[in-house]
C-alpha cells in the first residue's frame, strides 16, 4: 500500500484523486463555482502534477453524452462537471439517457456558494450566487441517479470519491451526482493524504443463482421453440463470443429489440433479426437477457403457455414504476457470469435435446434465409425510388465503413443493410428517450478510440438536438475527425407514425401533414459543420450519394478533418 499527498487547496487534492483513480477526461462547462477548479488545473500544469484532462464542453447535454460515448468503448467512466442548478437542469436529458441505460458517469456540479459574510475562501461575490441558490439542489437529479451527496470538507474526499465511482460501477451500474461547493473545494490544506490504489473496492459482479441456472436450462432444453430477446447484452463486448457460442450450440434464435449495442453478429446462424413480433405466437419458452421492452402487449405478446425468463444485472428493472411482464424466472447475475453458466448448464441436457436442437437448426436456416432475402429484395425496391430511401443511405454506410469502425445510430439507419461483426462497434443511447445523444456519444467513442473511424448517423430533429455547433467545435478544437450523416426527411417521423397509429382515420392523418410533426424545408446542415472547419456536403440525389460518402471518408482519413452529409431522404 502507497500513501500519497497533497499540499494546496481541496480542488488541488480532488484532481490529483481523479487521476488516480484512473479518470482520463474531466468534460466541464464552466461558472463561477469552478475558480478553485480551474486554479487547481492551472497549478497542476504549471508544476506538472497528474490530472485528468480538463475538457471545454459548450453544452451541458453534450458533455454527459461525450462521456457515455467514452465510457461505452473504453469501459471506464468519466467526469463531468456542470454548473451549479442551471447546467444540472441543461445535463438532465443525458443524465436520464445514463439511468435507463446503466451508463456510469461521475455527473458532478458546483454549489452555490453559502457564505454571506466573513473571510471564508469561496463565498459569495457575485450577485447571481443569489438568485442561483436552491433549498435542495439534489433533488434535481435524485429520480433518476444511484447516490447523490454534497462534498462538505477535506476530511471527507477519499471517501466521497472512492463511494461515488463505487455506486457508479457496481451493477446495475449507472449515474452518481455530487455536488461541490466553492467554500470546501477552495479550503486550504497540507498534508492531505490518501491510499494509492484505492482501499475501497467496488464490488464484484454478481453471479446468477446455480439452482436458477437449472431451472432455466431444464426450461430451455425441453423447448420445441425458445426464443432469446435481447438489447444490451453485448454491453460488455467480452459477454459476445460465449453468447454467441452457446446459442450456436443449442439452435437457439435471437433477436434483437431496439438494440443498444452488438450483442450477436449480423451473420450469425441464429441471428432472426431486430423484431420479436414474428416469433411470440410460436415461442414455448422466450429468454429475455438484458431487454426492458421485449414487446408491446397491447400490440402484441406471446400465448398464455410460453414460459418466460428474465435474466440481468436487474433482470426485472425495479427503477420502473410500473413493469408488468411476465416472469415465471428471474434470475439476477451479471452477463459475463450467467453465460457460461447457462451454457455449463445447457450442456447437461445436451444428449437428450440432441433432436429438438437438430430439427430446430434446420427450420432457423430457412428463416434465417428468408429474412435476408426479405432484406434484400427491400433494398432493391429502396433503390428505385426515385428519392433517397433510409434504406439506400444504410446500405451505402455499409459500403465505405471497414468492419472495425464504430457506428452511432441516432437515425431510421437500417441495422438489416449493415453487417456488423466485431463487438462494440455499435452503439445506440437515448434509453431515456432523451434525443440528441447521438454526437455527442459519437464524440466521445471517437476520443476513446483515436485509431478507429465513428460514423455518427442523426435524423435530423435528433441533430439539432444533439447541439452540433458546440458539438462541431469539440470536433474540431479536440481534432476528432468524426462523420456524421443527416436523415434529412424534415419531419419527426416517430411522432407523425404514432399519430398515425392512434388515430388512423382521424384528421391528422387525412391532413397528412399533422401539426407539430414537419419541419420547413430547405434547413442546410451542412453549413453547421464548416463554422468549424469542417467539410459539409448536400445530397439529394440517390446516384450521387455513394460518391459523397468516399469524399467524405477521405477527409476524415487523409485530411483528419469532421465531414458532414445534409441526405435529403424521403421517410
Amino acid at each position: 500500500m502507497t500513501r500519497k499527498s497533497v499540499d494546496g487547496t481541496v480542488a488541488d487534492a480532488y484532481l490529483a484523486l481523479l487521476a488516480d483513480r484512473g479518470i482520463d477526461y474531466f468534460f466541464g462547462n464552466a461558472g463561477t463555482d469552478f475558480a478553485p477548479i480551474i486554479e487547481a488545473f492551472a497549478k497542476a500544469a504549471a508544476l506538472g502534477t497528474p490530472t485528468p484532462k480538463p475538457m471545454l464542453v459548450p453544452h451541458e447535454n453534450l458533455a454527459i453524452h461525450m462521456a457515455l460515448g467514452y465510457y461505452a468503448v473504453s469501459g471506464r467512466p468519466q467526469v463531468v462537471m456542470v454548473h451549479v442548478n442551471v447546467g444540472t437542469a441543461n445535463a438532465l436529458n443525458g443524465l436520464i439517457n445514463a439511468a435507463k441505460g446503466n451508463l456510469p458517469v461521475l455527473f458532478t456540479s458546483g454549489r452555490t456558494p453559502y457564505t454571506e459574510y466573513g473571510n471564508l475562501a469561496g463565498q459569495r461575490t457575485r450577485e447571481v450566487h443569489w438568485p442561483q441558490e436552491m433549498r435542495d439542489q439534489g433533488a434535481l437529479a435524485r429520480e433518476v441517479v444511484k447516490w447523490d451527496y454534497e462534498l462538505r470538507n477535506a476530511e471527507t474526499l477519499e471517501t466521497v470519491v472512492d463511494r461515488a465511482l463505487n455506486i457508479a460501477m457496481s451493477e446495475p451500474r449507472g449515474p452518481i451526482y455530487l455536488t461541490l461547493p466553492r467554500e470546501p473545494l477552495a479550503t486550504g490544506i497540507e498534508g492531505f493524504a490518501y491510499d494509492s490504489p484505492s482501499r475501497h473496492a467496488t464490488p464484484t459482479v454478481p453471479y446468477p443463482d446455480p439452482v436458477a441456472i437449472d431451472q432455466a436450462a431444464a426450461m430451455l432444453a425441453k423447448a420445441e421453440n425458445p426464443l432469446i430477446i435481447t438489447a444490451t447484452l453485448g454491453t460488455d463486448p467480452s459477454v459476445v463470443p460465449g453468447f454467441a457460442a452457446l446459442v450456436d450450440r443449442f439452435a437457439i434464435p435471437v433477436v434483437q429489440r431496439k438494440a443498444r449495442c452488438l450483442c450477436l453478429p449480423s451473420d450469425h446462424p441464429m441471428h432472426l433479426g431486430y423484431d420479436s413480433d414474428p416469433h411470440l405466437e410460436t415461442a414455448d419458452v422466450i429468454v429475455v437477457a438484458g431487454c426492458d421492452v421485449p414487446w408491446i402487449p397491447a400490440v402484441k405478446a406471446p400465448g398464455p403457455d410460453c414460459r418466460v425468463i428474465h435474466l440481468g444485472p436487474d433482470p426485472i428493472y425495479g427503477t420502473y414504476p410500473v413493469r408488468g411482464y411476465t416472469a415465471d424466472l428471474a434470475i439476477t447475475g451479471s452477463f459475463s457470469a450467467t453465460i457460461p453458466a447457462l451454457a455449463e448448464a445447457l450442456a447437461a441436457h445436451e444428449g437428450t435435446a440432441r433432436p429438438r436442437i437438430d430439427s430446430r437448426r434446420k427450420r432457423i436456416a430457412g428463416h434465417w434465409q428468408t429474412l435476408r432475402d426479405g432484406w434484400r429484395a427491400a433494398l432493391e425496391r429502396a433503390k428505385g425510388a426515385g428519392s433517397i430511401h433510409p434504406l439506400w443511405i444504410s446500405h451505402c454506410i455499409e459500403q465505405v465503413r471497414s468492419e472495425d469502425d464504430i457506428v452511432v445510430i441516432e437515425s431510421p439507419l437500417a441495422q438489416s443493410q449493415l453487417h456488423f461483426t466485431r463487438p462494440g462497434t455499435m452503439l445506440s443511447g437515448g434509453a431515456g428517450g432523451g434525443l440528441g445523444y447521438g454526437l455527442g456519444m459519437a464524440l466521445g467513442a471517437q476520443l476513446a478510440a483515436r485509431d478507429r473511424k465513428v460514423i455518427c448517423t442523426q435524423g435530423d430533429g435528433a441533430y439539432m438536438y444533439g447541439n452540433p455547433v458546440p458539438a462541431h467545435y469539440v470536433a474540431m478544437a479536440e481534432q476528432l475527425p468524426l462523420l456524421t450523416v443527416v436523415f434529412n426527411n424534415e419531419q419527426w417521423s416517430a411522432v407523425k407514425r404514432n399519430t398515425r397509429a392512434m388515430y388512423p382515420d382521424g384528421y391528422a392523418a387525412k391532413s397528412n401533414r399533422e401539426p407539430l410533426t414537419f419541419f420547413e424545408p430547405g434547413i442546410a446542415y451542412e453549413h453547421a459543420v464548416m463554422v468549424a472547419g469542417g467539410h459539409g456536403e448536400r445530397v439529394a440525389d440517390p446516384a450521387e450519394l455513394p460518391k459523397a460518402l468516399e469524399r467524405a471518408m477521405t477527409v476524415i482519413e487523409t485530411e483528419k478533418r469532421q465531414a458532414l452529409l445534409n441526405v435529403v431522404c424521403s421517410a
